[in-house]
């Protein structure tokens, strides 16, 4: 196993130093330059005190820079901590207080957020912007960079169990919920992708997610591992999928790596037919379930590709894969998730934490080199998401508790039932169903919430909510502004993604005999009647 991951960057300048390491809109680095251009960041964020073990926040759009900063980053010891540059601005100062960040790459037109951010947090310094009015931050554009030292990366001394990133997601109490990956958790997936899916030199591989989201881990490091070129999807590019088809044949992409809402999109209206994607070899989709009747079309139409469903929570990268077989016409049987890669041990246990056989429900646990380190700053959450087996040494295996509920196929296969607790996933995206309804709750006009979600007609859930209003909340008296003043709410607590597509406002709930609400009979599409006017 490679020692550090930035170490792939090195390791594939010198095997192939011309050959192209990243390419975006007409933008390209080859392996060489990226490592001069990442060696430079090294040097600047080590002058400017970044320390081994430091936290260094990536806030920008998807560019080439962004893998500059990723790989510059870990070179100067520290971790980097990927930031949504769409989020609102209370969920980046929870990143920023929660990881002790005091030092940031972001881009030109991040200006204003840095100044608002800057007031209260620790942040020294940002680099990608230009000079900030009335703001302590010190600014360092691209240009000071480029006039350090690039030959080889600043002087620092780490192992393999040093932090190399940290993924924040956000728990039901709105807390930032930091998972944190050592160069060693990260470099075993990135092998063990590299080797199943046999990637090489000459291998396009797509990046569709951001790096604040866990499937973009695979785009850059893999391939780094492979050699191999990372085609960074622009973000105009995911919302016209004819245009995502277009890219595609004119980039001769080998490797499709998408969720499934993507790719269905692509299915939908990319034009596949009038393309010429010759080059495909392989389509891998995670994230979420793909809809067999999607699955099969697609497959239809791009019968040269071998499909493969890539599963694995962020806190395990990923742990099982399944490669599709042709599926029958007929056939609406959910697609597993397959068995484990090589390096992996999974068991599944009851409520009682005892196994389960073949055809057996239960939780699945995943032990792994790929595991995380813990969560960030909570070691109380790390301890409850671990489960402990004591081998015959009289040690401690450690296994990850996913909180999938899976259930043992006889055929060696998983198969996902479901979540144990209210996270879900739409569109790629990790949201908590809690979190939302902690976040209607919060507003003064607000009495009880419920949220909950139902399939849509594109392969994906969508959100739904509903409220009762309190008597004194001072709530307009029109349904349709009762609505658009929580939504607005919403969408200043909440990342896009997770604000509801439709918010009903209630006279009453339904409730279980326990007197809880009823949310299985919301989704059911219980005949409630609308409060509020």
């Amino acid at each position: 196993m490679l020692y550090l991951l930035h170490q792939t960057v090195t390791r594939a300048a010198q095997r192939g130093p011309d050959r192209d390491a990243v390419r975006m809109a007409g933008r390209s680095l080859t392996w060489a330059e990226l490592e001069q251009e990442s060696n430079r960041l090294s040097h600047m964020l080590a002058e400017q005190g970044v320390r081994r073990g430091d936290r260094v926040g990536i806030c920008a759009r998807k560019s080439v820079d962004v893998a500059v900063a990723m790989h510059g980053v870990m070179k100067a010891g520290a971790a980097y901590v990927p930031m949504n540059p769409d989020a609102p601005a209370a969920s980046l100062l929870r990143i920023l207080r929660d990881c002790g960040v005091r030092h940031l790459v972001s881009e030109p037109a991040k200006g204003d957020m840095v100044r608002a951010l800057s007031r209260d947090t620790d942040l020294e310094m940002c680099i990608g912007t230009a000079a900030i009015d009335d703001c302590a931050v010190r600014c360092v554009d691209w240009d000071e960079v480029a006039a350090m030292p690039g030959d080889s990366p600043a002087p620092v001394s780490l192992t393999e169990q040093d932090l190399a990133y940290i993924i924040c997601t956000s728990g039901s109490t709105g807390q930032p919920k930091g998972i944190t990956h050592s160069h060693r958790s990260a470099l075993s997936f990135a092998e063990v992708a590299a080797k199943t899916y046999g990637l090489g030199p000459d291998d396009r591989i797509t990046n569709h997610a951001p790096i604040h989201f866990d499937l973009s881990t695979l785009d850059y490091f893999a391939t780094a591992v492979a050699g191999g070129t990372t085609i960074i999807v622009p973000e105009a590019h995911t919302r016209f999928p004819a245009s995502l088809s277009q890219l595609l044949e004119e980039e001769r992409v080998t490797v499709l790596y998408a969720v499934p809402f993507a790719l269905i999109q692509l299915l939908l209206r990319g034009a596949l037919p009038k393309r010429d994607l010759g080059a495909l070899r392989w389509v891998l989709f995670g994230g979420e379930p793909f809809p067999t009747k999607h699955l099969r079309a697609l497959m239809g139409l791009l019968p040269h590709a071998r499909f493969s469903n890539v599963y694995g929570p962020t806190e395990t990268n990923g742990c099982t894969y399944y490669i599709v077989p042709p599926i029958a016409p007929d056939s609406n049987e959910a697609i597993p998730i397959g068995c484990v890669y090589e390096n992996v041990e999974a068991i599944v246990v009851d409520g009682e934490d005892r196994p389960v056989g073949p055809d057996g429900t239960g939780e699945l646990l995943i032990r792994s080199p790929t595991r995380m380190r813990g969560y960030w700053g909570q070691p109380a959450l790390t301890e409850r998401a671990t489960f402990r087996r004591r081998n015959d040494s009289g040690d401690d295996d450690l296994f990850h508790r996913t909180g999938d509920l899976v259930r043992v196929g006889r055929d060696g296969n998983f198969r996902l039932i479901g979540r144990m607790d209210r996270q879900i996933k739409t569109r790629g995206h990790r949201v908590e169903l809690d979190e939302i309804e902690a976040a209607l709750v919060a507003h003064g006009a607000v009495e009880e919430a419920a949220v909950y979600t139902v399939p849509d007609l594109e392969g994906s859930r969508s959100i739904l909510a509903a409220v009762t209003l309190r008597t004194n909340g001072g709530a307009p008296d029109d349904e349709a502004a009762i609505r658009a003043v929580l939504l607005g709410h919403l969408r200043a607590q909440l990342p896009p993604y997770a604000v509801p597509s439709r918010l009903d406002v209630l006279q009453a709930f339904p409730r279980t005999s326990t007197g809880k609400i009823d949310r299985n009979a919301l989704e059911a599409g219980a005949r409630l009647e609308p409060g509020g006017g």
